[in-house]
């Protein structure tokens, strides 16, 4: 099961990866913003459920609270993704017309999801470490 999870490690980190580049390929498309982003947002929503699946997966593996727990902060910051475009988008101005505190509150969401890029970095390198050891066997008492 650990090495399922890996594989989920693995999946996760790459669709960050994805991420990143579709988000840019987003910012420079010429289509009208909501459709220019809208893969960018369908492998959001993917990565969000790669993560609960992982942390679900975590949990039947045992593979230690504290990883359990990192992999489901990956799930918790592709949540807040989404509230820092909303926050973004309710103080922009009707329409597509940018405020400067919209723009100042979405520049969050890169910044969230260089975090999310580094704990699904770390949620793998502890995969990895976690994939090549045993789970210790319990002892009947």
């Amino acid at each position: 099961m650990r090495k399922v999870f890996l594989g989920f490690a693995v999946l996760m980190l790459a669709a960050v990866v994805v991420q990143f580049y579709l988000a840019a390929v987003g910012a420079f498309d010429e289509r009208p913003r909501d459709e220019a982003f809208g893969p960018h947002a369908v492998v959001g929503m993917v990565l969000l459920l790669l993560a609960v699946l992982a942390t679900i997966v975590a949990a039947i593996a045992r593979v230690g609270g504290r990883l359990i727990g990192m992999t489901a902060a990956i799930a918790g910051l592709v949540l807040l993704q989404s509230l820092i475009r909303v926050l973004a988008d309710a103080l922009n101005d009707s329409g597509d017309t940018s405020t400067t505190a919209g723009r100042l509150v979405f520049g969050l969401h890169a910044l969230n999801g260089l975090a999310i890029g580094g704990l699904a970095g770390n949620v793998l390198a502890e995969a990895r470490k976690a994939a090549r050891t045993e789970r210790p066997s319990v002892s009947a008492a």
